[in-house]
């Protein structure tokens, strides 16, 4: 009777205590992270727009939109290196070739054992450090900046691969990321080339990044960027009320995979709240 006593008890304290926030206690996870950029657009002109229907139909109903997400800086390629190393570099311009060796995304992995490709759409061929080409332009690659990144990671998009690595950035061409063409056509981009990654994610832990290099025109001076999460991970719905940005972006990732931080990125926060 007494032991039965004990348990009565017991089972009144724990059903009055506290719930714990699971919510709280859950940090950024995932097995697999790829990074999709697109270019040269603010948030009002995706977020809500009718020349968007894959990206606010389709993909921002299975994901988290974080509607207080900001580009670091204009223009296009120190974003572009801030979101894969953790600092612009005191770059200011679209200036190619630029080199540099210091630590970055790619370099973090491979140290730590993992793997890293950038996969870049209508670059001429694998391991190509060229500038210019039609659709291709260097200064979206950030991984060809770096000298101790190997040109086996650099490669040409041709849709997902059939080994996926732990972390893998694709950047469309010229066109398909909207920086020489409408909206629709990067949205038409997404619909066709989004979706396999989505399903692969599904069933292996993936996740996966959509963002944006910088807001333009930036109708407000804040650079804000429609940014979204989307994972089995991931808990639907809209962040208004967290400030992110791209350094929060690579903190998160770096968390995902225990690295450490890198530069500026160390001053920022990893992405809270959306995870189940």
């Amino acid at each position: 009777m007494k032991r039965f006593l004990v348990l009565a008890l017991l089972a009144v304290a724990l059903a009055a205590a506290k719930p714990v926030d699971q919510d709280a206690r859950a940090g950024p996870h995932a097995s697999h992270v790829t990074v999709v950029v697109m270019e040269n657009r603010d948030d009002q002109r995706v977020v809500g727009n009718s020349q968007a229907p894959y990206f606010n139909a389709t993909l921002l109903p299975q994901g988290r939109l974080f509607a207080d997400s900001h580009a670091v800086i204009h223009p296009s390629e120190p974003n572009y290196l801030a979101l894969f190393s953790g600092s612009t570099h005191g770059l200011t311009s679209d200036h190619c070739p630029v080199s540099y060796d210091t630590p970055n995304l790619a370099s973090e992995l491979v140290a730590a054992g993992k793997t890293f490709t950038g996969y870049a759409e209508s670059m001429p061929r694998d391991g190509y450090r060229g500038c210019w080409t039609i659709a291709y332009a260097r200064k979206h690659n950030p991984w060809v900046d770096f000298t101790n990144v190997p040109a086996t990671s650099n490669r040409v998009y041709r849709g997902l691969p059939e080994t996926v690595p732990t972390v893998m950035w694709v950047i469309p061409n010229m066109c398909n990321d909207m920086h020489d063409c409408p909206t629709r056509v990067g949205d038409t981009w997404m619909a066709k080339n989004l979706p396999p990654i989505v399903a692969w994610n599904a069933k292996n832990d993936g996740l996966l990044i959509v963002t944006w290099d910088e807001a333009e025109p930036d109708r407000d001076g804040t650079n804000r960027i429609p940014t979204v999460f989307v994972g089995p991970m991931i808990r639907p719905g809209i962040d208004r009320t967290q400030r992110i940005d791209h350094y929060s972006v690579l903190r998160t990732i770096e968390r995902i995979f225990g690295l450490p931080c890198i530069g500026q990125e160390c001053s920022a926060s990893a992405v809270s709240g959306a995870w189940k």
